[in-house]
């Protein structure tokens, strides 16, 4: 099997088990060595007292692909650090695209940054970086 294709599996493997990703109704568009993409689609019930998404939509939706892009190495790896920057507002029915990149990968820390678009216009709403410790314990 090659790296790619491991790291696709692990990436399902994890997502079956995440009922919170599914909740959010991601898809997981793209999976990769150190990288992926995610989609979803904003619900009403995912709406603050401004009627626009509130901000732990689009971090989870970041978290969840830092989490995709980080195990894809072969290892068990959990955030220790994380970070948001919201730039602009997301509303309802907006479809969100997270995309993870591996910046950085030790032994034991890896870094990721993950940028958030809204898919139609392509604008950047939200910027979200990722600190991950990097367990012996292989998947």
């Amino acid at each position: 099997m090659t790296s790619q294709e491991t790291a696709a599996k692990i990436a399902k493997e994890m997502f079956a088990k995440d009922a919170f990703s599914q909740w959010l109704g991601i898809e997981q568009v793209e999976l990769g060595v150190g990288a992926c993409k995610l989609r979803m689609t904003v619900r009403p019930e995912m709406l603050n007292g401004f009627g626009i998404a509130h901000g732990a939509i689009t971090y989870a939706l970041a978290d969840s692909a830092l989490a995709f892009a980080c195990n894809s190495q072969g290892r068990h790896a959990v955030s220790i650090e994380t970070g948001i920057s919201h730039t602009q507002a997301v509303r309802e029915g907006d479809t969100l695209v997270a995309i993870a990149v591996e910046e950085q990968l030790g032994n034991k820390v890896a870094f990721y940054r993950v940028r958030v678009l809204e898919e139609q216009s392509g604008k950047v709403v939200a910027l979200f970086t990722g600190t991950v410790y990097r367990s012996s314990r292989e998947w």
